[in-house]
């Protein structure tokens, strides 16, 4: 495992070995000093040129409870702002000597573009509306610590702006390497042109799958890719496909509640919902951490050995 660039890149051992992982770093960030050793003198680079708030803290986070050293790159005071080309940028800092990057870029395929011009391991932290595989790592870790490692035949629907989000698309290609089914929930202009290559079934009705799903996660309306233009409006959006508290309260017993963030309160998904008993909201982003420290861990010692918790 050189690289993670898209959740293709892992077999269902490879990602029950990466949860495995996880699991133990959990164990780590509980400690009154939550910090190992395991990646000393290894050089991470955040290379973010979208905004991003739990994804950046999250590996950044992740890479110094690794004893890493962090290098943040900021698109706004960078040469990018004089024209310098995503291919320089990377080999210039690459030239200072590192071992990882993380990326995230507004043009799907970028991540695999830096995997080819530079010797360090590439992680995709969002590309376009491509993929963002460690939010469906992390999000895979908190079904199975609510529901049993053995999530075969469990009932989820992602539900919302499924053309615009990358979250959706590795979800669904995590949810059915571990043998969920996966429905999708949207209006026609919010859904894939065409769902060959998703693993999964799709519908307009919310309220069809209300009572038989054993997870429910939302997700944003984004604006910044012109979303809003895809229906009536919010208030329209909010009756049809929100999780209201009136729907919340129609679901099955156990059922979780899911959002990877930011969350428009109000629009997919009620406040209280968000912050009620099903949510599991906080409790993603609290894994986040673990579940980055496992991939870079994976990276960047070689996955062998025994210390990695010590």
């Amino acid at each position: 495992m050189n690289h993670l660039l898209s959740i293709d890149d892992l077999d269902r051992a490879a990602l029950d070995e990466l949860h495995a992982l996880a699991e133990s770093f959990l164990e780590v960030t509980g400690r009154e000093i939550p910090k190992v050793p395991a990646l000393r003198g290894k050089v991470v680079v955040s290379l973010f040129y979208e905004d991003s708030t739990r994804t950046r803290l999250s590996f950044e986070t992740a890479a110094k409870r690794l004893s890493a050293d962090v290098m943040t790159f900021a698109v706004g005071s960078s040469s990018v702002k004089k024209g310098e080309s995503l291919r320089d940028t990377i080999q210039t800092i690459a030239a200072m000597g590192i071992d990882a990057v993380v990326v995230r870029h507004p043009s799907a395929g970028a991540a695999h573009q830096l995997a080819r011009w530079v010797d360090a391991s590439v992680v995709n932290a969002g590309d376009g509306r491509h993929e963002h595989p460690t939010q469906a790592l992390l999000d895979t870790l908190t079904i199975r610590r609510h529901r049993g490692p053995a999530i075969d035949g469990l009932r989820v629907a992602i539900v919302g702006d499924v053309r615009n989000s990358r979250v959706a698309r590795s979800d669904v290609k995590a949810l059915a390497l571990l043998g969920a089914e996966v429905t999708l929930v949207a209006p026609d202009t919010l859904l894939p042109p065409s769902l060959a290559g998703w693993p999964c079934t799709a519908t307009h009705d919310l309220e069809s799958v209300l009572g038989d799903v054993d997870v429910l996660m939302l997700l944003r309306i984004q604006r910044e890719r012109a979303a809003e233009a895809s229906f009536p409006s919010l208030r329209e959006f909010t009756a049809r496909w929100g999780l209201t508290v009136d729907r919340a309260a129609r679901l099955a017993p156990g059922t979780l509640v899911m959002h990877p963030g930011p969350m428009n309160r109000g629009v997919e998904i009620a406040p209280e919902v968000a912050d009620g008993p099903r949510s599991l909201i906080a409790e993603q982003v609290h894994n986040g951490v673990a579940i980055r420290m496992a991939v870079l861990w994976k990276l960047l010692s070689g996955g062998s050995g025994g210390g990695m918790v010590a």
